[in-house]
Parts: structure tokens; C-alpha cells; sequence
């Protein structure tokens, strides 16, 4: 169990993350039009051979609708089973500067 909250990441560490990831990764997220529908297979290959041509000789850009979140977790609750149910449950809560650790009773 985890709670916590999420949060989207500002411009530069979302550019920081997208160019962090696999040239290929790039392109592709540079070429589609995510969740957009498309005509077939070939009408994305083809965005995709343009991405490459635009990118050819220089780094790709991050697209504006792309980027990432991060999760901020507050309490991680880990579970581990036991013979006669008597588990290990574990519970870690961050107050801001540190962690705490709490056993459960099953």
C-alpha cells in the first residue's frame, strides 16, 4: 500500500528525463501524436521517418504535451506472509525530513 501524492514535473526536469531516455524513445514520442487516432501503419512510419529527418543533425525536442509526473509517497506499507498468519507488516512514513518505521500486527 502506498500513499502519497503526485505531482507533474516542471519543464526542466521533464526535459532532463525525456533526454535521458533512449534516442529511438525520442523520436517516437516526437513523431506520434499520442492517442490520436491514425489511418493505418504506414501513416505513423512515415511521421516517424520525418521526425528522423527533422532530428537528423540535432537534438530532439521535447514535445509540449509531453512530460512526467512524479509520486511523492507519504506512507509505504509493506506485507510479507507468514506461517499462521502471523505476517510482517511494515509500515515507513516520511514526515517531510525522514523516514519512520512502525511494525503491524497482522
Amino acid at each position: 500500500r502506498i500513499e502519497g501524492r503526485v505531482e507533474p514535473l516542471n519543464a526542466d526536469n521533464s526535459d532532463s528525463y525525456f533526454h535521458s531516455r533512449p534516442r529511438g524513445g525520442q523520436l517516437g514520442a516526437a513523431a506520434s501524436h499520442q492517442s490520436r487516432p491514425i489511418a493505418n501503419r504506414p501513416a505513423l512510419e512515415a511521421q516517424m521517418a520525418a521526425a528522423e529527418a527533422r532530428f537528423a543533425d540535432s537534438e530532439i525536442e521535447r514535445p509540449d504535451e509531453w512530460g512526467g509526473y512524479r509520486l511523492v509517497p507519504i506512507t509505504i506499507e509493506f506485507w510479507q506472509g507468514r506461517r499462521n498468519r502471523l505476517h510482517d507488516r511494515l509500515v515507513y512514513t516520511h514526515d517531510g525530513d525522514s523516514w519512520t518505521i512502525q511494525r503491524l500486527q497482522p
